[in-house]
């Protein structure tokens, strides 16, 4: 279907009015509890988007070089996640991969649009091009508290894993959002996912 650039940018101030961007807390007021890291399990399936996006982007799907369990999270890097997710979710107009592409699911670079995973790797590539290992900065997929699928960015830092989410202007700990962790990339290779165990009994709302 052709795209009305009008309609699509009317769409995406809707969306951002309702998501309400606004400045992130700073890193001391994040709440670091005892859950600040998402347990997880042994391998599982690959999300489909995700396994096609390896397809054509077969370098970023092995084995990594060098296997980092957290990134230091000092004030110059945590500005940086700021900066990033704020300049992402703004910049990139959120359009669903049916009406952009006429396909269900599609993970990929976004130029100009795209839905919440394209998003998502638009923000990791920023982040390893500044300098951020690669093994800190996994995709994860989530459910939404009305059953839909969302993907974010988890990035293990040394004080908890954090998300960054083109629904969400604020970096918060993944305790912090509004839902239920499916699972992520592994660690020690980016083309393989593990399993989240999210076992909580309530799923914190976002502020």
């Amino acid at each position: 279907m052709p795209h009305n650039n009008k309609t699509i940018r009317t769409l995406a101030v809707a969306l951002c009015a309702a998501f309400g961007f606004s400045a992130p807390a700073l890193a001391g007021q994040l709440n670091f509890g005892h859950e600040a890291f998402a347990p997880v399990a042994g391998p599982t399936s690959i999300p489909i988007g995700h396994n096609d996006f390896c397809k054509v982007h077969g370098d970023e799907c092995t084995a990594f070089d060098r296997v980092v369990d957290a990134v230091v999270l000092d004030e110059g890097r945590w500005q940086l996640l700021v900066e990033v997710n704020n300049t992402l979710n703004r910049d990139i107009v959120p359009v669903t991969d049916a009406d952009l592409y006429q396909v269900d699911e599609l993970w990929t670079y976004p130029a100009g649009y795209g839905d919440c995973e394209d998003i998502a790797l638009a923000k990791r590539r920023q982040l390893i091009d500044a300098g951020w290992e690669p093994s800190t900065l996994l995709m994860a997929v989530v459910r939404e508290s009305n059953g839909n699928g969302h993907a974010v960015l988890m990035v293990r830092t040394d004080r908890g894993d954090l998300v960054l989410d083109n629904q969400d202007g604020m970096v918060r700990v993944w305790t912090e959002t509004p839902y239920t962790y499916i699972k992520r990339q592994s660690q020690q290779h980016a083309g393989v996912w593990v399993d989240i165990i999210d076992d909580r009994v309530t799923v914190a709302a976002a502020n």
